[in-house]
């Protein structure tokens, strides 16, 4: 199976944890465009979705979903997105879309987070992605700094700017053996919006697209 086949495959296992009459949360990715073509095909016994991008937002609309502010939702009981990363604890890196903060705060509020990803997403020890940290562009230097010091090498990501208004610093040459402590670490660095390691809050499923078929991690 293709790289594509085997995201369409987790895409199409994610809507079995989709309630009936429910706003679902979205996440934002190639992998997660492919879920939302998924749910279009049962937008009729959906409510609505919540988008953790403007992309995703477009790509739903699109499809006819209507979607609504986070800040108009009483409950979400479920988040499905992708990852660049994931641990054998369901521990993620995320963010290579430049949508972390928003991903990061629908994750928050859904009582489940399913994530879907190919095996070549599955690590035992995170860092070989770079890290990616959402930061307030002023404090750039700054943080760029404090990540050497942490033993981490910054690179600005150029030319982007996620939909918050702020910069990226994709952060190479970390082996995370801890994400949960480094994840609390880096936020505490002042200009950091947040950070691309989903740690502290995990995902609750892993659904992984193999050649094998579709595995359930929990």
């Amino acid at each position: 199976m293709t790289q594509d086949e085997l995201k369409q495959a987790v895409a199409k296992a994610a809507i079995e944890y989709v309630p009936d009459n429910c706003i679902v949360g979205v996440g934002t990715g190639s992998t997660a465009n492919y879920f939302i073509d998924e749910l279009a095909r049962i937008k009729g016994r959906i409510d609505g979705a919540v988008a953790s991008s403007e992309a995703s937002a477009q790509r739903l609309k699109a499809h006819g979903i209507p979607v609504l502010d986070l800040n108009v939702v009483d409950e979400l009981p479920v988040y499905v997105d992708g990852a660049d990363e994931i641990n054998h604890q369901l521990h993620m890196i995320k963010g290579g879309g430049a949508a972390l903060t928003r991903e990061k705060i629908v994750a928050a509020v859904a009582k489940q987070f399913i994530c879907i990803a190919d095996q070549s997403k599955l690590v035992d020890v995170l860092g070989t992605f770079p890290l990616p940290i959402e930061v307030i562009p002023m404090a750039r230097s700054h943080v760029g700094r404090e990540i050497v010091r942490l033993g981490g090498h910054p690179a600005l990501r150029e030319g982007v700017l996620t939909d918050n208004g702020n910069v990226i610093i994709d952060v190479h040459g970390m082996q995370i053996a801890q994400p949960v402590e480094l994840e609390k670490q880096l936020d505490q660095i002042v200009g950091v919006v947040t950070n691309g390691l989903f740690a502290a809050r995990r995902a609750d499923v892993l659904l992984l697209g193999t050649a094998q078929g579709v595995r359930t991690y929990k």
